[in-house]
């Protein structure tokens, strides 16, 4: 069996892990909403395995040290190897004052190679921009973090008054059919990617 015919048979067979991180700490957050609803659409794909990182799950220590406290370790040691292990990352976040939340800049500084050549797609939620002004300050980060951002997003305007007291989208076709899209393309660019490295290491 050639290379080419081998990681074209792994690909095919080998689910994608997209790491589905959700941005927002904050207290009384709209983010859980937004997440159940997007985990139920990926669900829908069978090529797809899904990781939910919640960082208000977690205690990460500030950049600015460079050196975390062995209690910063251990909180290092619940999320790293999960990014390091996705071959895509789906980013939920949230506008705050133009940009987004200070909890997912800290998880981007912390690492560095586990975002290399992989996917990232966003999905966003806020006030009449939709978090989009958030989404175009994360492309320019993850540029410099060697990750391929996915062109297309699902953004959610106003977003508070499109979901009911259950979480459930009063009007889904919509944001339904911007969900498949998104994922398509995750899917198409982490199965291309993982082919690329497949044959050669990123970087080599």
């Amino acid at each position: 069996m050639d290379i080419d015919t081998h990681v074209s048979t792994d690909t095919a067979t080998t689910p994608l892990k997209v790491a589905v991180i959700l941005a927002s700490t904050r207290d009384g957050r709209f983010g859980p909403v937004v997440a159940n609803w997007f985990l139920a659409r990926a669900a829908d794909h069978p090529e797809i395995e899904t990781d939910l990182i919640d960082l208000a799950e977690l205690d990460l220590p500030y950049t600015l040290s460079y050196r975390p406290s062995p209690a910063g370790v251990a909180q290092l040691a619940k999320v790293t190897p999960r990014l390091a292990a996705a071959e895509a990352f789906v980013v939920l976040t949230p506008e705050y004052n133009h940009s987004y939340p200070a909890s997912l800049k800290n998880l981007m500084d912390w690492h560095h190679l586990e975002w290399q050549a992989k996917p990232v797609a966003f999905v966003s939620y806020g006030g009449v921009s939709g978090g989009l002004r958030a989404v175009e300050h994360l492309r320019q980060v993850f540029a410099e973090l060697h990750a391929v951002t996915v062109r297309d997003t699902v953004s959610f305007h106003n977003a508070g008054a499109l979901f009911d007291d259950e979480g459930q989208h009063k009007d889904p076709a919509e944001a339904d059919a911007a969900a498949k899209v998104l994922l398509d393309q995750v899917l198409w660019w982490g199965q291309a990617l993982r082919e690329a490295k497949a044959r050669r290491p990123y970087g080599a």
